[in-house]
């Protein structure tokens, strides 16, 4: 089951009762072998890297999975301030971090 998520500090028809803290869900990933070749060659005649793209949302719905779990196992029903951020992992690696952030609350309807 869902919780609300929001990017805003507030959530329409609610209010905050209780604050449980910053949660988030973090994902390392890296492209597979086909993915890496497939990507290389695209990058050559240009255009959408679809490999990339799915990987990418993939990922990034794992983070955003992972923070509802942190969120609910803090005792919270809702998350507020999420945001993303991404960073390069090692100086040659192609891997990718991803980690989806917020903070868990728990919120009752006004």
């Amino acid at each position: 089951m869902s919780i609300p998520v929001s990017t805003t500090f507030t959530i329409e028809g609610y209010r905050i009762k209780e604050y449980r803290g910053v949660v988030r869900g973090i994902i390392v990933r890296a492209p597979t072998i086909a993915q890496g070749i497939i990507g290389g060659l695209k990058t050559l005649i240009g255009g959408k890297i679809g490999a990339y793209t799915r990987m990418c949302e993939t990922t990034r719905q794992q983070a955003f999975d992972l923070l509802i779990e942190h969120a609910q196992a803090a005792g919270a029903n809702a998350v507020v301030g999420v945001r993303y951020d991404t960073a390069l992992i090692g100086s040659r690696s192609a891997s990718t971090e991803v980690l989806c952030y917020g903070t868990a609350v728990v919120i009752e309807r006004i």
